[in-house]
């Protein structure tokens, strides 16, 4: 019996099922063991698409985001009732200190709570008005759901910006676009725009 079963263990050996043989156990070679991918480090989708969109701003002008080659785009869904509207006045700020640094677009998105209600036009003259926004506002879009605009798509799918699956799960995400039009960053509603890791991120 005992020659069969050294036999059995050296035919499966040569197979490659078993890595060792002995005469009372035979051991399998240890698994190898999961990486765990820094997001931050994760390689990014060369050739990005980013720079494949073409938007409306919030007045119906055409945006070519090629435009945007060589320059840190900060890109915020944003609402005019929600807790978080008074971040308006921090990207203001951001934008008055770091415009040379970053373009802030601001996508204006009715997905939670019903908090952006208005029109275009509405939402501009409340922006300008309580707020005195001066940086970018596009048109009225949806950021996740069904009717998902395909920017949003982009910045939400692994697949198609390298390593973030992160959608916006309130108002006030933050997506941060590189020189090159990678997606490098997410940060959600609760980071504000002037916090440290958002600005050393964009100084960076």
């Amino acid at each position: 019996m005992k020659k069969v079963a050294i036999g059995i263990c050296l035919v499966a050996f040569a197979l490659g099922i078993l890595t060792s043989c002995g005469d009372a156990t035979v051991k399998s070679k240890p698994a190898a063991t999961a990486t765990t991918v820094n997001p931050e480090k994760a390689a990014v989708v060369s050739n990005s698409a980013f720079y494949d969109f073409k938007m409306n701003d919030i007045d119906g002008n055409e945006i070519d985001f090629s435009k945007f080659k060589g320059e840190k785009v900060l890109i915020v869904n944003v609402a005019s009732k929600c807790g978080y509207t008074p971040q308006y006045e921090g990207l203001e700020a951001l934008n008055k200190q770091h415009g040379d640094k970053v373009i802030i677009l601001g996508f204006p998105a009715n997905n939670f709570g019903g908090q952006e209600p208005g029109s275009n036009a509405e939402i501009k003259k409340f922006c300008t008005g309580n707020y005195g926004v001066s940086f970018t506002m596009m048109e009225k879009v949806s950021v996740k759901g069904a009717d998902q605009n395909a920017l949003y798509t982009w910045l939400s799918d692994k697949d198609k910006n390298g390593w973030n699956d992160q959608a916006p799960n309130w108002n006030f995400n933050k997506y941060l676009i590189n020189e090159k039009g990678e997606l490098v960053k997410y940060f959600g509603s609760k980071v504000k725009p002037m916090s440290p890791e958002l600005v050393n991120a964009i100084l960076d």
